[in-house]
């Protein structure tokens, strides 16, 4: 099997206006009183308390979408505390951090991807998608458009390890029935745009692994846009 392991956020698909940071700013802005409080000085909380910050520890105990939803409040909320706010208004903010990260409307494709997967589905490949993501991945990946091209989507929140956590890796080859044969054979290739958990997490799995518009100085293989990717593969 020719197989492609894609990562979604930043590779495929992105939320338009930011991320996290930029959820709890809009949810602080649109529902909290007046602080006064800046992007920049909220964004400084968000830098810790996710599961892919410690990809090392598995979350196994994060079985449904609410229990890792509740997890990432006390994120949310600590952060809210750390710029000023009260505690229970900073939960009640945490609270609505989740829909307003989750609207479908904010989150967008890049506009290479079809092109490029077309062309990749054309030749042969098959494509899955590995991300360090929400329990919503599928709606969001629907909401963008992409839903028909990927056989499975192995989402971090669903098995319990973040990339680079070897198991994660292990458990979608599996899945897919890949076998040393086939990655020796280079028929197997990971793309993403995070050094650390995409590359580095492929590379000791035994998966090739191109690294795609975030450049790192020690990726063997850098592309600025997903259409070099066939050639590289070529």
């Amino acid at each position: 099997m020719k197989l492609l392991i894609w990562d979604f956020d930043g590779t495929l698909g992105y939320r338009e206006g930011g991320a996290w940071t930029a959820s709890l700013f809009e949810v602080m802005q649109r529902e909290g009183p007046e602080s006064g409080v800046g992007f920049e000085q909220l964004q400084v909380h968000t830098q810790s308390g996710f599961p892919w910050h410690v990809p090392e520890e598995p979350h196994l105990h994060l079985s449904t979408a609410e229990l890792w939803w509740a997890a990432l409040e006390e994120t949310f909320a600590r952060a809210y505390r750390s710029v000023g706010f009260e505690a229970e208004q900073a939960q009640t903010l945490a609270r609505k951090v989740r829909l307003t990260y989750l609207n479908p409307a904010r989150w967008r494709r890049f506009d290479d991807v079809v092109p490029v997967l077309d062309a990749l589905t054309g030749d042969g490949w098959n494509h899955v998608i590995l991300s360090n993501h929400v329990p919503e991945l599928p709606d969001l990946l629907q909401a963008v458009g992409l839903t028909a091209y990927f056989a499975r989507v192995f989402n971090s929140a669903d098995l319990g390890y973040e990339k680079p956590h070897p198991r994660i890796f292990e458990l979608a080859l599996d899945e897919m029935h890949v076998g040393e044969t086939d990655r020796r054979a280079g028929d197997v290739w990971m793309i993403g745009d995070s050094y650390r958990a995409d590359v580095q997490g492929a590379e000791a799995a035994g998966i090739p692994a191109i690294l795609v518009r975030r450049h790192h100085p020690d990726a063997l293989r850098f592309i600025e846009t997903l259409e070099g990717v066939p050639a590289m593969l070529g």
